[in-house]
């Protein structure tokens, strides 16, 4: 199943995932990306955003407003929707209007992987992407590096790894994540990381208490929406 963390206050963005992009709101453009994958639900603390989606034909799951984190809304979801313990759970993100695919498809091939291997310490899976060294400048394109498993060492903001040299790759995180239901819930059990509330990025949760995240590399030419200036990138792309 995808589940899709809708919420109306944004910090940073208030209302953004019903901006209207090409002639839907963001967060039914996101939602019409990955449909044909998986049954698709909506969780939102919002009445507005809820109506919306079931305006479009998209079931809604309302969750608390006090949630920090998506994902521990898209967990209080999946028990609301009482899934098993096994089941795929996709997290995707509602300001991901160019989300391919084949990149969703490759989330949920590695869970599936991991369940057949029995990678009981992998909490969830993600995906990346290389970046040129400008695009790792952006502190809202998140970096990843990752060790000799693929797995994640670190996620951050800043441009990492350093390069003493000038000359170094980068990889920059997009933001899908897979888990079971019962990986979810673990991972929602465990107490706030303190370089999880420093770099605002809820996965280095799992990194501090010693679990992995599995990265999966693609390539895409999609981009999330972060800044109103996104947002105007977005429409004129929509418009061409």
């Amino acid at each position: 199943m995808i589940i899709i963390p809708a919420r109306a206050q944004s910090q940073r963005f208030p209302k953004k995932v019903l901006a209207d992009i090409g002639g839907l709101p963001m967060v039914i453009r996101t939602a019409k990306q990955v449909e044909a994958l998986d049954a698709v639900v909506i969780a939102t603390d919002s009445y507005e955003i809820a109506s919306v989606c079931q305006q479009h034909g998209f079931e809604v799951v309302l969750t608390s407003a006090s949630h920090k984190s998506g994902t521990d809304r898209i967990n209080e979801a999946a028990i609301i929707l009482k899934l098993n313990d096994d089941e795929p759970v996709i997290n995707v993100q509602a300001d991901e209007p160019f989300i391919e695919p084949s990149i969703v498809e490759a989330v949920i091939n590695r869970l599936k992987l991991a369940k057949e291997n029995q990678e009981s310490n992998t909490l969830m899976v993600s995906c990346y992407n290389s970046i040129n060294s400008e695009s790792a400048d952006d502190p809202n394109l998140v970096k990843v590096v990752l060790d000799a498993h693929h797995n994640a060492i670190y996620f951050s903001r800043s441009k990492i790894p350093f390069s003493r040299d000038g000359i170094t790759s980068y990889f920059g995180h997009i933001g899908i994540y897979g888990f079971t239901k019962k990986s979810l819930e673990k991972f929602c059990t465990l107490d706030d990381a303190p370089i999880e509330d420093v770099e605002k990025l809820e996965q280095l949760r799992a990194i501090y208490h010693g679990f992995k995240i599995a990265m999966v590399k693609v390539s895409s030419t999609g981009f999330g929406i972060d800044t109103p200036e996104d947002l105007e990138r977005a429409k004129a792309i929509f418009l061409k």
